[in-house]
């Protein structure tokens, strides 16, 4: 894991309130380094009409690192060698990750195991029971470090590998009963944090974290969940990243059960054992290709007139709209259409939905 001398440049970058993912990836593209990006970012914000986003304090970003570096955790940055090539693939896929551990399990064929924090024993011990049975046939079992079978299905692939990505920073233990589990798996598996180290987790904090969890891996399994919980984010994610999504069925009698016995009625693949799993993800080799077959960054304009970019905006609003909509109706090409909606995003005026979405604030 080598990232790049300028490394403080794309951190400061990233840290930007109002730099998301995607503009992040925009600016990358159009600019030769990270510098030159910093240095562009107010006039693209201007020509999108809207507040300059603050730029993160040079020495804020000297003090991250260095706490990084004092926990004994690296950075992997989009782009660069070790960066997770599934991850890569997806819309907004987050341009740095601090990691502590075994690195190289990223690497490695994952599969997600998630479910419902108020887990019934019975699931608990069918999600240790599958973790354990996934890692013994090769697969890294990602999880989200929750209580319940988030924690179990961590426990039963500790031995043989096991990513845990967590909402907040990397010091920070939640739920704070997992602090202990949280360590071994830095020691064991391996921990992954977009979030910088002090954070503490919020609600908006966890759907990035579920884009992670379900990007790492060719496939999602839900052990159980109730309507509207936070493992149905997590299929729904799997889903639109073209990955695999795989229910446990349960009794219609108990609550937990309805978010998985829903997700089979609309299409996911209904799994009972380890051997199940592997034969929805299928020979490692073709499930690669089929999930790797990743569209290039949408390449972007080096200018663009204000009535194009008026264009675009006019054709914006409250409700979401695929890019390959706007590009259609606006008659411009797709470089120009990017830069019109990066200089809105920068202006803090868009709002980015997944599945290459977007809408006025």
């Amino acid at each position: 894991m080598t990232n790049p001398p300028d490394l403080p440049d794309h951190l400061r970058l990233i840290r930007s309130r109002g730099v998301g993912p995607v503009s992040y990836r925009q600016l990358l593209q159009r600019f030769a380094t990270a510098a030159e990006a910093i240095a562009a970012v107010p006039e693209l914000a201007r020509r999108g009409r809207g507040r300059p986003p603050r730029l993160a304090d040079p020495r804020a970003i000297e003090q991250e690192m260095r706490a990084v570096e004092a926990m004994g955790a690296t950075y992997l940055l989009i782009g660069t060698a070790g960066y997770p090539a599934l991850l890569a693939q997806i819309d907004g896929a987050p341009p740095l990750l601090t990691v502590k551990g075994r690195a190289e399990l990223l690497d490695r064929p994952c599969v997600a195991l998630v479910g419902a924090r108020n887990a019934s024993a019975a699931a608990c011990r069918l999600a240790r029971e599958l973790a354990q049975a996934l890692g013994g046939a090769g697969q890294v079992v990602v999880s989200g470090l929750a209580r319940g079978i988030d924690s179990a299905a961590h426990d039963g692939a500790l031995q043989t590998g096991t990513v845990a990505v967590i909402a907040g920073g990397r010091d920070v233990a939640y739920p704070p009963e997992n602090a202990a589990r949280q360590e071994a798996i830095a020691e064991q598996g391996v921990l992954v944090a977009e979030m910088p180290p002090g954070t503490q987790p919020t609600a908006r904090h966890f759907p990035h974290r579920n884009r992670i969890i379900s990007g790492l891996s060719a496939g999602t399994v839900v052990v159980e969940a109730a309507p509207r919980s936070g493992s149905l984010i997590t299929a729904r994610l799997a889903g639109e990243q073209g990955r695999e999504v795989m229910a446990v069925p349960g009794s219609p009698l108990d609550p937990r059960a309805r978010g998985c016995n829903g997700l089979i009625r609309d299409g996911a693949t209904l799994v009972e054992t380890a051997e199940d799993v592997l034969a929805t993800l299928g020979p490692i080799d073709t499930r690669m290709e089929r999930v790797a077959d990743g569209r290039p960054p949408a390449p972007i304009a080096h200018d663009l007139d204000p009535a194009a970019s008026a264009r675009v905006e006019a054709l914006l609003g409250p409700v979401p709209v695929a890019v390959d909509e706007l590009i259609r109706q606006s008659g411009l090409t797709p470089p120009e259409v990017q830069l019109a909606l990066l200089e809105l995003d920068l202006a803090g005026r868009l709002e980015r939905h997944a599945g290459g979405r977007a809408s006025l604030r």
